[in-house]
């Protein structure tokens, strides 16, 4: 629900200026972890994912997400172009047949390392469960040649990771060296058949991450126009937990393709219930349709706009989730509001005309509002940062400064001394 209302925040404030966009949201739905769910909720895949499937539909429509496409990853249109795209990276040797053997973290989808003889199932490093042992055959995507041309991508693109600390991380990790990507399967059969040899299947990560162009028209020569329209995207937003995935993977398969990559990577961080991160694995979720019904949907968007740092994990609390609309929206924002309105209403104010001259104040109130304008626009778009928390702190130390101006100028004697 974050990574969607920031992406969701941002489309409209494209589309406040003007412009058309395309806000793209979905499912990945295949891997192990799709397979092992099912097969515990005693159903096929396919029927535990077409039942997910509509409840995120539904949960983004009680939250106002406007997206433009919902894309399911077990669509024939993505698989299509998923094998479009493989077969293109074979025919040019970016791909090869060979044998893995390691360890994998069956509930992160992810090859963590490669077999050692003296480590017994390392800790995955991003949700710190025990991994499992993997031998199998298996294609692999040359990563490794990719890795100098994505260090001369990230030295030439500083910004293209936001925050600059995850863009450490990732240039730490390529500069470690990329050793040769393991992308099909033959022991998981729920995934995307791998064009010309059935017996395997498509890693979890090489399908889903097509997903942004498959959306958009890849692999269908009739929707070309459509991908030179929308691509590459201005915008990819995502947790820090598989900030690997999309900065490091992804824009080495779009380089192997021959397409641009996206123009920015919005990384944020997890929601923290006391020490651990807040995730579906984890089990400590809090449930967002409980959220909307006792607070408001439109409550909970602004909460997590407003009160959650990009740059860091955020700790969540209902004590605070409550402490922040009331301090917020009823408190500043409503006082206000309130104040504004009932002294409009009981002095029969329901126009405004034009004042020929402004007082001292009412200049510095004017004066204050660009300020906080300029502000706004500065940690929220000009240098494509999108700190949504830092541009709405502007925005509330206005509301601050107009309250303070109601107090110092007390409209409401003026009224009363001025009925005219």
């Amino acid at each position: 629900l974050y990574s969607t209302v920031l992406a969701d925040v941002a489309a409209r404030f494209q589309t406040i200026q003007g412009k058309e966009i395309f806000l793209l949201t979905g499912m990945d739905e295949h891997g192990q972890k799709i397979a092992q769910a099912a097969e515990a909720a005693g159903m096929s895949p396919q029927h535990l994912v077409d039942r997910t499937a509509e409840e995120f539909k539904k949960l983004w429509a009680l939250y106002g997400i406007n997206y433009t496409y919902f894309i399911r990853t077990t669509s024939e249109m993505h698989k299509e172009g998923v094998q479009s795209w493989i077969e293109k990276l074979m025919r040019q040797g970016d791909i090869y047949k060979g044998t893995y053997r390691g360890w994998y973290c069956i509930p992160c989808e992810t090859f963590v390392a490669e077999r050692d003889e003296h480590v017994q199932s390392p800790l995955c490093p991003s949700c710190g469960r025990a991994t499992v042992e993997l031998a199998e055959e298996c294609y692999f995507f040359r990563l490794s040649q990719y890795q100098d041309r994505l260090l001369a991508w990230y030295r030439e693109n500083p910004d293209f990771i936001t925050p600059c600390e995850r863009a450490a991380e990732v240039v730490s990790f390529v500069e470690r060296g990329l050793k040769d990507l393991s992308i099909s399967r033959t022991t998981v059969r729920w995934g995307i058949p791998f064009p010309g040899d059935e017996k395997h299947t498509v890693y979890v990560w090489a399908d889903a991450l097509n997903n942004y162009i498959t959306a958009i028209g890849y692999g269908d020569s009739q929707r070309h126009s459509e991908l030179l329209r929308w691509w590459p995207a201005d915008l990819q937003v995502m947790g820090k937990d598989i900030v690997r995935f999309h900065a490091v993977y992804w824009p080495a398969f779009l380089m192997a393709d021959g397409l641009d990559l996206p123009k920015k990577l919005l990384v944020h961080g997890f929601f923290k219930v006391g020490e651990q991160k807040m995730s579906k694995s984890l089990g400590n979720v809090v449930d967002p349709y409980n959220l909307a019904e006792k607070y408001g949907a439109e409550q909970i968007r602004f909460y997590l706009v407003r009160q959650m740092a990009i740059t860091q994990d955020s700790p969540f609390s209902i004590e605070e989730l409550e402490k922040c609309l009331n301090a917020d929206l009823a408190h500043d924002l409503g006082n206000l509001l309130n104040r504004m309105m009932a002294l409009a209403a009981k002095n029969a104010l329901y126009e405004t005309r034009s004042v020929s001259q402004l007082g001292g104040p009412e200049l510095a109130l004017r004066d204050e509002f660009w300020t906080m304008l300029q502000n706004f626009l500065h940690d929220l778009y000009d240098k494509n940062e999108y700190y949504f928390h830092r541009a709405y702190s502007h925005v509330w130390k206005f509301i601050g400064t107009v309250n303070a101006y109601f107090h110092t100028q007390e409209p409401w004697k003026i009224a009363k001394n001025n009925p005219d």
